[in-house]
Formats: C-alpha cells, structure tokens, sequence
C-alpha cells in the first residue's frame, strides 16, 4: 500500500502513551485550551470525565490529554496563558462629531 497520500496528517501511534494535562469542570474553558494547543501545534484529546455523581458527588468535567513527549511544552503554554494580563480590546470612541474618533 502507498505511502499515507497526505504527509500533512500527522495520526498518532494507537499504542503511544497520553497524558493529562488540563482538566476542568467547565467545557468553555477546556475549549479555550485545546484551542490554544492546537495553534501552537500541538495534538491534543479531549475526553469526558462522567462519574456516577451518587459515587462520586462533585467530580466530573473534561480532560485534555497529549503525547508524553508533548506535556511539559503543552503545561508552560497552559501556565504562561493564565499568568498573560487579557487583552483590553475596547477602546472610547467620540461620536459627537462627524468623523468618530478613538480617545
């Protein structure tokens, strides 16, 4: 069989070992991360962490899993985006005049 048609898929190996490296109970936030990793390159999983909540009150949410030899880049890209001040994309803008202006 040829070899894979698209060299731009990078599939990983079923047997390569993943590790957790965020998780969270919250789904938006487990998206905003995934999708920071993913601009940065890096594959990643997530995966649902369901438990029967009469066993396990509290516990539940998502994961974020990537290749082991991906984790420790994938936590500092995590950490130095919690530690980033947001950006303030609002600006004031004069609309008494005819052309509006940005103080």
């Amino acid at each position: 069989m040829a070899d894979n048609p698209n060299p731009q898929t990078n599939r990983p190996d079923p047997n390569e070992k993943l590790v957790k490296v965020f998780d969270s109970e919250q789904e938006s936030e487990v998206m905003i991360v995934k999708g920071l990793l993913d601009a940065a390159g890096i594959d990643s999983d997530m995966t649902s962490v369901d438990v029967v909540q009469e066993m396990f009150p509290g516990l539940g949410g998502m994961v974020i899993l990537v290749r082991e030899g991906d984790a420790d880049t994938a936590r500092k890209l995590i950490e130095e985006s919690r530690k980033a001040p947001p950006d303030d994309e609002t600006a004031e803008v004069d609309i008494s005049g005819d052309t509006p202006t940005l103080r």
